[in-house]
């Protein structure tokens, strides 16, 4: 049975393609009202798995997939030069995000084919890059309404880059220690077997 939380979770990953459709149109306030809404349900799927004690496993994979799946569904919409809207993401910047994500879930396989383990919490860094991410789409879709926020959009575009390969590099780091973390406890584990 699927909790409330589970359930405002997936409602978020509904909205992705009537997200991505709006944008395609050319309807950025729209857009932008589904953005909203889905930071809404994000907000609350994780009070509501909290305060009703309702954490599980399937939700602890779907939240952050939903999440991960709007940004890079926004991001490459957005990037797109033919998508009638005024304002773009940059193309490298995209590339730069996804490129890190793939690397991050290329790791983290490794890792748990390596060493059996499971758990990837994210990072200070990483939640980071989500706030930033997040924002830079929000500034973006504006921009498209709103003259007031468009001196913003270069400098949020670049500080959003630095966050995602400081991140990137942190979680390529905590790969490499954890690794060797459990290479050097191997010998100790075998001597203990003896």
């Amino acid at each position: 049975m699927l909790t409330y939380a589970n359930q405002l979770t997936i409602l978020r990953m509904i909205f992705i393609p009537c997200f991505v459709l709006l944008i395609i149109y050319g309807h950025p306030r729209s857009a932008m009202l589904v953005l909203i809404l889905a930071g809404l349900t994000d907000g609350l799927d994780g009070l509501l798995a909290r305060m009703l004690k309702q954490k599980t496993v399937l939700g602890s994979f779907l939240d952050p997939m939903a999440d991960k799946l709007l940004l890079t569904a926004a991001f490459v919409t957005l990037t797109i030069p033919t998508v009638p809207v005024a304002f773009h993401i940059p193309i490298w910047l995209t590339v730069t995000s996804i490129s890190r994500d793939l690397l991050i879930a290329l790791a983290a396989l490794i890792i748990h084919l390596q060493t059996r383990h499971t758990e990837f919490p994210p990072s200070f860094l990483g939640k980071c890059t989500t706030a930033a991410q997040l924002i830079t789409v929000a500034v973006v879709l504006l921009a498209n309404f709103s003259a007031a926020v468009t001196p913003l959009l270069d400098p949020l575009i670049y500080a959003t880059l630095l966050v995602t390969v400081a991140s990137g590099l942190h979680y390529f780091y905590r790969s490499v220690v954890l690794i060797g973390s459990y290479q050097s406890a191997e010998p100790d584990s075998g001597n203990k077997r003896d």
